[in-house]
């Protein structure tokens, strides 16, 4: 039997590490999960939860209905693995998309046609390639990256300053599952008005990933746009880095797709084992359950120890969040399930919130990430290494937080190339899916990114009502104006007009923005 943790008995912790060691020497991945605080009773508590919870994820595979509400499947783990498709049309098309990309992306490199890539895409669509062109970048090699990932004015303006006349010759990728999301909508407005004006070619620039016939795929099919590629319905936002969402960045940077697929499908090979304790997803989403209780009372604290994963927090920040962050059950009753992620980088973040970590509330557990191997050409100098050094500092954050009883896991990488990340984000995606089966979730859903989206659609229409009220000439209060409206409340009538103000010069004001009961606006 697993021996119980604790910081005080070096010889107990030793016996953890042994039975609780995880390795899969082709992957070059270690797993050691033997400074959580998950006991013997729990983990002999939880085989039958994992029971079940190993039964779901083998029918979500075979192509069971996920998403009871949309009548949806959940298939990302057949993009790496199309034989698991639940037909013969779906395996072929697959495997398909993922040849012409790597197709597109060789014959875009080879005719240095083009200076850069403008990449237009939120959420899942904006930090799954941001991901991939930290992690598999390289300055030899490849397009440089422009992101705009947010309908921030001053981003956007940003962006275009510094890309200037390059953009003229930029390739532009634009990302849509629907087509009709309107901060990529507007983003590439943005970029195709600017682009244009440089006497840029936009339908012979511009690459369109969408859904068959959605709004873009149907503008991107009528211009004539340089290239479409798949989104499927059964792939959601935040596991789509390993569909064209992923692959198209990876392979513009001259990146080996095809490794990193097989990487992803390598580790889920490893997850469909039944046996706990062989399995590296069941560790994870296991000493997630004890470090919360169940219910997500621990945060998870990404450190991974090499600049190129310094996205992969806010990437697992999504991809765990957005999975387990739900009101409900499956049965629904109310249970507010979640797991907070934050972090950024080691050593770095030795100098900034460690020092809570060690010394404060103890809310929390790290998540350890290192590479063995040390990359890059800088010598040993006055007999240190770059790398020595930087593995003493996390060694030393992880005793530091022993010796004050706090918890962490650790995931050591032999070396990191295409294979070793796309193992890396399988490992999280598979342990995502057992934990909400452990709680009782469903983790494929977002009804409150939905909600999100349906409120921020109605302070769009209302701006447009206030716009077409206030064309009148007369002056109103902010309560006059709320019930000529119908709004519920003048607070978000003062947030969009306190807005305009500041940018709309036609928008006239009397009255003082701290007194809001006095301000008056009218239009010119």
């Amino acid at each position: 039997m697993t021996a119980a943790f604790d910081p005080t008995d070096p010889g107990r912790q030793w016996q953890r590490f042994c039975e609780l060691l995880w390795y899969d020497d082709g992957l070059g991945i270690w797993l050691d999960v033997s400074r959580m605080a998950i006991t013997p009773p729990e983990l002999e508590a939880l085989r039958p939860r994992f029971a079940q919870a190993f039964e779901a994820m083998a029918a979500l595979e075979a192509g069971a209905i996920a998403n009871a509400d949309e009548q949806r499947m959940v298939g990302h783990y057949w993009l790496r693995a199309p034989e698991l498709a639940p037909d013969a049309a779906t395996a072929a098309q697959v495997a398909s998309e993922v040849e012409r990309i790597a197709a597109f992306g060789c014959e875009q490199l080879a005719a240095r046609r083009f200076s850069a890539v403008v990449w237009i895409g939120i959420g899942g669509s904006g930090l799954g390639p941001l991901l991939m062109v930290e992690a598999l970048g390289a300055v030899d090699r490849g397009l440089p990256f422009h992101f705009i990932d947010n309908v921030d004015p001053e981003g956007i303006s940003h962006t275009l300053a510094g890309l200037g006349e390059r953009l003229r010759t930029a390739l532009v990728v634009v990302v849509s599952k629907s087509g009709g999301t309107p901060e990529p909508r507007i983003g590439m407005e943005q970029v195709r008005a600017r682009l244009e004006a440089l006497g840029g070619d936009w339908s012979q620039q511009a690459v369109a990933i969408t859904m068959a016939d959605s709004r873009l795929d149907q503008l991107a099919r009528q211009e004539g746009w340089l290239e479409r590629f798949a989104m499927f319905d059964w792939v959601g936002g935040r596991t789509s880095i390993t569909s064209a969402v992923g692959l198209l960045p990876a392979a513009l940077l001259d990146a080996d797709i095809h490794a990193f697929l097989a990487g992803a499908a390598a580790m889920d090979r490893s997850t469909r084992t039944p046996e706990l304790e062989s399995n590296p997803a069941a560790l994870l989403a296991a000493a997630w359950y004890a470090a919360g209780g169940g219910r997500g009372r621990r945060d998870m604290v990404v450190l991974p120890y090499r600049d190129r994963l310094a996205v992969f927090s806010r990437y697992l920040q999504q991809l765990v969040m957005e999975s387990l962050g739900k009101r409900v059950d499956r049965q629904g009753n109310t249970v507010h399930q979640g797991l907070a992620v934050y972090g950024n980088k080691g050593s770095t973040d030795q100098h900034a919130y460690v020092q809570q970590l060690r010394d404060g509330i103890d809310n929390f557990f790290v998540t350890f990430i290192e590479v063995l191997e040390d990359s890059g050409d800088l010598p040993a100098l006055n007999g240190e290494r770059p790398g020595d050094v930087l593995e003493g500092f996390l060694q030393g954050t992880r005793a530091a937080l022993m010796e004050g009883g706090r918890q962490s896991l650790s995931i050591s990488l032999r070396r990191f190339d295409a294979t070793a990340l796309g193992a890396l984000v399988a490992l999280f995606e598979r342990a995502v899916g057992l934990y909400a089966e452990l709680v009782n979730i469903n983790a494929y859903d977002q009804p409150g990114v939905e909600a999100g989206k349906k409120a921020a659609a109605a302070v769009l229409e209302l701006q447009a009502r206030l716009d077409a009220l206030l064309a009148d000439g007369e002056t109103r209060s902010l309560v006059e104006l709320q019930g000529q409206l119908g709004t519920d409340s003048p607070d978000s009538l003062f947030w969009i007009l306190r807005h305009q103000a500041v940018n709309d010069a036609g928008l006239r004001v009397e009255g003082h923005w701290g007194q809001p009961a006095s301000l008056r606006f009218s239009r010119a």
